[in-house]
């Protein structure tokens, strides 16, 4: 298998687990939001704002990982990773 297929194959899997964990995270972060909203305990409301912080930065990480490899495949799909 040339180099630019087993990069194309090895972003396809790549691209496939971060739409995975995008979605995860999508989840998490609706999650947070609903506890962040239901919290009455000031120490809660602490916390879940945290919460609420760290999985939207790990939301924005994995949306600019999606999107790099998307761009990559706009460019070149045959050059995608190289």
């Amino acid at each position: 298998m040339n180099r630019i297929l087993k990069n194309s194959v090895l972003n396809d899997k790549r691209y496939a687990l971060l739409l995975d964990a995008l979605e995860r995270t999508k989840h998490d972060l609706d999650s947070a939001y609903s506890n962040l909203s239901n919290a009455l305990e000031p120490d809660l409301i602490d916390s879940y704002i945290y919460e609420v912080q760290s999985v939207q930065m790990r939301y924005k990480f994995l949306l600019e990982r999606v999107k790099q490899i998307e761009d990559s495949y706009a460019k070149n799909p045959l050059e995608a990773g190289s």
